[in-house]
């Protein structure tokens, strides 16, 4: 039985997965507490030593100190948490876009991990780890009884350390043994190719390194294809969970020339953030279609909610997962850090996704594959325990269906849409006037 987390991720890259934020400073202020507060927090001290004097076995006071912590984070909403220095850390390396590790794009399947592809000039690529091996072992140690997250942290190391692989490959009568040297990895955020007339562009994270692999993309898409030829551009979110707040606006930036990207408002009335677009579009305003799922969150949301209300693109597909809360990261030196739920942002028009999520212009459903029929793939932030409640947020909720073929021919969302710039399909949503903008009054 293959355990796929492609349904969301579409192959777990190693070191990718991230989440909207923004790093405050430490020792940040906070209000006096009431004296009903500090008995509380002498009731906490007396339980905690009782635990310590008196449980049955000896527990680990770190492992305490760090679940009551997150006990108290996690009942604020999903996103709020704490972060030991080792969690800390893996988290940067997320949204750095680069890490000390092999270069592979690996998933689970039986139990061993899979291979889906080896990156280009990386580590893993030059020692022959292929498309379609299965690792057996990883230095020795059996992955069979790990998870995919405790593998990938055993393929990840110091630059220049070695570790050997035992693979398992179709057509070879005995176990195949590699030895890979660790070497930088930059992940790529931004996939794209030439479907003949029209740019696509993927973008699978919003780390620091997205806008400038996005401007890559573009500037080698119109070496490619001739101005007077390019259709347009697909910019696909499905499946992206989201990332830096900063890199959002960035990217949203690239095809606008003018208007509110997105705000954060956070506790205070007076808090409020505005993000604008600069002059300038990147794609000098070729037609743009931007494909969303259930799985499109938080970063992605912003980038889709811009385009949308400042009618620069058409949304294809189907409700987004609905994250419209903004984290901030609060580093506590040695001890890890804080990421706490700081504020709600909301799309040009004023309009919150917590809860809600975009809602496409065109609606185009993606058919499940026969394997995968009955089950329940919708992702969305309304059905997440204790979410906070959007200003928006109706009966219906957020999110959807987050499955994307592996075959763009199988792909009707992206056929949609490649459709629509060809002029095959018609739609009053298509192309989009940015005169009749959506604006905040």
């Amino acid at each position: 039985m293959m355990r796929k987390l492609s349904l969301l991720f579409a192959g777990a890259l190693m070191g990718a997965s991230a989440m909207s934020l923004v790093y405050g400073a430490p020792g940040s202020t906070a209000n006096a507490a009431g004296s009903e507060t500090y008995k509380q927090l002498a009731i906490f001290g007396d339980i905690f030593e009782r635990v310590r004097a008196q449980y049955v076995t000896p527990p680990d006071d770190k492992s305490l100190v760090e679940n009551a912590i997150n006990g108290m984070l996690t009942s604020l909403d999903p996103h709020s948490s704490y972060m030991n220095a080792e969690e800390a850390q893996d988290m940067r390396v997320q949204t750095k876009g680069e890490f000390g590790g092999l270069g592979i794009e690996v998933t689970m399947e039986n139990d061993l991990v899979k291979v889906i592809t080896p990156i280009d000039d990386t580590p893993a690529a030059k020692a022959g780890v292929l498309a379609g091996d299965y690792i057996a072992k990883i230095d020795g140690e059996e992955v069979r009884g790990l998870s995919l997250n405790d593998a990938v942290e055993k393929m990840r190391g110091l630059v220049n350390t070695p570790i050997k692989l035992t693979i398992l490959r179709q057509g070879a009568d005995k176990p195949i043994e590699l030895t890979v040297v660790r070497d930088i990895i930059k992940v790529k955020a931004v996939k794209f190719r030439v479907e003949n007339d029209i740019g696509y562009i993927k973008i699978t994270s919003f780390t620091e390194k997205t806008h400038d692999d996005l401007d890559s993309a573009i500037e080698t898409i119109e070496k490619q294809v001739p101005k007077e030829k390019l259709k347009g551009y697909v910019l696909d979110l499905r499946l992206n969970p989201g990332g830096l707040l900063d890199q959002a606006v960035s990217v949203s930036d690239a095809f606008l020339n003018r208007g509110e990207i997105v705000s954060t408002r956070g506790r205070d009335p007076k808090d409020v953030t505005r993000f604008d677009a600069r002059p300038g579009d990147d794609i000098d305003g070729k037609p743009l279609v931007v494909l969303v799922n259930g799985g499109s969150a938080s970063a992605s949301e912003i980038v889709a909610g811009a385009l949308q209300d400042l009618r620069r693109a058409t949304v294809v597909g189907t409700q987004s997962f609905g994250k419209g809360s903004v984290q901030t990261i609060v580093p506590l030196g040695e001890n890890g850090a804080l990421r706490l739920t700081t504020a709600l942002y909301y799309t040009p028009s004023g309009k919150s996704i917590q809860g809600k999520g975009i809602t496409p212009d065109i609606k185009v459903d993606q058919p499940l594959p026969p394997d995968l029929q009955g089950r329940d793939l919708t992702r969305g932030e309304s059905d997440l325990k204790g979410h906070i409640k959007g200003s928006e947020e109706g009966d219906d909720g957020s999110g959807s269906a987050a499955y994307v073929p592996p075959e763009p021919k199988d792909d009707l969302q992206l056929i949609f849409a490649q459709q629509l710039l060809r002029g095959e399909k018609t739609d009053p949503a298509f192309p989009p006037n940015p005169d009749k903008a959506v604006l905040n009054q």
